[in-house]
């Protein structure tokens, strides 16, 4: 499945729409938003650059070392500072558009050198007593913001004028990156339409005796077919015992028979991921443990799913999950108390010791509150995040059957809060044990 990329980008309009909502949000200061630099992997290679994610969210602007300034007092309310155009270094690393180029392509109202950064800042504070900054995320930017706090500290008294005041517009920005407009969610249904055609291959080559990594060069094969540049994180392709590492990257382990396989990936589209789990049986059929664990695993998620919409504290869902998996290993004979017991000691924590969901969207774990005023988060119309209840019984696990032993389940999909419930965007991903294993015949 080819997407058409240039009938899914976000057009320049959104981008300055974004960008007057939250000037008007911090409309008594400058805000300043760096983008992110290149990094040298080793020697003269620098890593594959993906632009800082608020930033590329204000602008849709890919070159690394801008610094964007949105300042509401001017006339020229969208300054961005860029690389130069050079002719000499467009030939090693490609053309950047300079000045000029920001302005035409970018709708920026003043493109300028980022060699005058120094300088003109100093300029565009002078006429502000608070600038909105993340210090610490920039290890250029902060000694420039620094050094301007500090001059104009101590030029206060004698000019007449107030001390700057530094203020972090991460909450600003995190509250509108939270509620996904129209554009976004189709981004991240398109993400996710390319990840089910990876997950589906995954499933059709699984064989014994392959590594891990084949299995994730046809996942991956797919995403790149599909239209999507590059991965929303790194993939996990765990076999047997890996599974119950969560954050598993080796993958670099021999697929047995005996084993389930546990795929946690997502195909990025445009800057914005999905993020899929699925697990299945190597050999094509769950046998009787692994089912046993699996439906509990599966319950917990479809249960928790169901209470999603609008009025839910996004807490609940947890909740939910957590007490179906507690009495599932409870029936199990794996836990041995009360429900009321094992819930309130925890006594559960060694199966299953992660959330259940987390916010998605440009960041795979993206950006948002899960309290608000020491309660959780309220679920609110256009919110998407992931719902992945899981069990793990690993080999540091003690005092369960061997039969247990190395297994590690997880089931993952993605949810949109709409106006009066919930839509799941990944429910073509087969995840019901008859579909598994018809896919794996």
């Amino acid at each position: 499945m080819k997407i058409n990329s240039k009938t899914q980008n976000i057009t320049n309009d959104i981008f300055k729409k974004r960008r007057n909502q939250l000037i008007d949000m911090a409309s008594d200061g400058v805000l300043i938003i760096p983008a992110m630099h290149s990094s040298i992997r080793n020697n003269d290679v620098d890593y594959e650059f993906r632009q800082d994610s608020s930033f590329w969210y204000f602008s849709g602007f890919e070159e690394p070392d801008a610094v964007m300034v949105l300042d509401g007092k001017s006339k020229k309310k969208y300054t961005m500072f860029v690389n130069p155009y050079d002719p000499d270094m467009a030939i090693w690393v490609g053309a950047r558009v300079g000045a000029k180029g920001i302005e035409e392509d970018f709708g920026a109202d003043k493109g300028i050198s980022i060699n005058k950064l120094k300088e003109k800042l100093y300029e565009i504070t002078e006429q502000h007593e608070r600038i909105y900054y993340s210090f610490g995320d920039d290890p250029i930017i902060d000694p420039i913001i620094k050094d301007i706090l500090i001059k104009r500290r101590q030029s206060s008294d004698r000019r007449n004028k107030n001390p700057l005041e530094i203020k972090d517009p991460s909450p600003l920005i995190n509250e509108m990156r939270l509620i996904k407009s129209k554009e976004e969610i189709n981004l991240i249904q398109t993400a996710i339409d390319i990840t089910e055609k990876g997950f589906l291959k995954a499933m059709q080559f699984t064989k014994h005796d392959k590594n891990e990594f084949e299995i994730q060069a046809v996942l991956e094969y797919e995403f790149r077919a599909g239209g999507s540049k590059r991965n929303g994180y790194p993939s996990i392709v765990a076999s047997g015992s890996n599974a119950c590492t969560l954050h598993y990257i080796e993958n670099n382990s021999i697929l047995k028979n005996s084993e389930l396989l546990l795929i946690d990936a997502g195909a990025e589209f445009n800057y914005y991921t999905a993020d899929i789990t699925r697990t299945w049986p190597i050999k094509g059929i769950f046998d009787k443990e692994q089912r046993a664990i699996y439906e509990i695993v599966l319950e917990a998620q479809k249960k928790s799913i169901e209470i999603i919409k609008p009025g839910v504290p996004i807490a609940m869902i947890h909740q939910k999950a957590l007490e179906i998996i507690v009495q599932g290993l409870i029936d199990l004979k794996i836990l041995n108390d009360t429900k009321e017991n094992i819930l309130e000691n925890k006594d559960y924590i060694d199966y299953f010791m992660h959330g259940t969901s987390h916010w998605l969207g440009i960041d795979v774990h993206d950006v948002g509150n899960y309290k608000q005023n020491n309660k959780s988060t309220i679920l609110k119309p256009g919110m998407v995040f992931t719902v992945e209840p899981g069990i793990y019984f690993g080999e540091n696990i003690k005092n369960i059957p061997q039969k247990y032993k190395n297994i590690g389940i997880r089931i993952e999909d993605n949810i949109l809060v709409t106006e009066s419930s919930h839509k799941i965007l990944s429910n073509n991903i087969p995840k019901e044990i008859t579909d598994i294993e018809r896919i794996l015949k």
